[in-house]
């Protein structure tokens, strides 16, 4: 992701902007490019969780108020998508089992590019996140 300023300016604004402080929505950074979405929702099991992909944005993710369980698995071994990719929400769901999991806890962030499908919000309770939407 080296020679990518759009995923350069999302480092730059992880070191320079308190997440925790930020209201929940939307933040712009470079439109239509590089955004951070604040959101706090509900974990849930793995039994409930899809993997996704996306093609035109690099996810980045970091949880804010405590752990965050994500399913992933290589999209070159994701086997049964539900539909077709919506290009404009940029993402594809997959109905195939979750196998393996990594947690990544507060404060941390995981990156997810278009080779890896992902499972996010998994565990239980209510969670605070910060998901960076990085245009390629």
């Amino acid at each position: 992701m080296k020679n990518n300023p759009y995923y350069e300016a999302a480092l730059a604004y992880i070191k320079e902007h308190d997440l925790n402080s930020l209201s929940t929505g939307t933040h712009v950074i470079e439109e239509g490019r590089l955004w951070v979405n604040i959101v706090e929702t509900s974990l849930r099991p793995v039994s409930e969780a899809l993997l996704e992909v996306h093609d035109a944005f690099i996810d980045i993710q970091i949880p804010l108020s405590g752990p965050e369980t994500f399913g992933v698995k290589p999209r070159s071994e994701c086997t049964q998508p539900r539909g077709e990719m919506d290009s404009v929400k940029d993402i594809l769901f997959f109905d195939d089992a979750i196998k393996e999991t990594v947690t990544v806890k507060a404060g941390e962030m995981i990156v997810f590019k278009s080779d890896t499908a992902h499972a996010p919000l998994i565990g239980s309770g209510p969670i605070r996140k910060a998901i960076f939407k990085v245009s390629v």
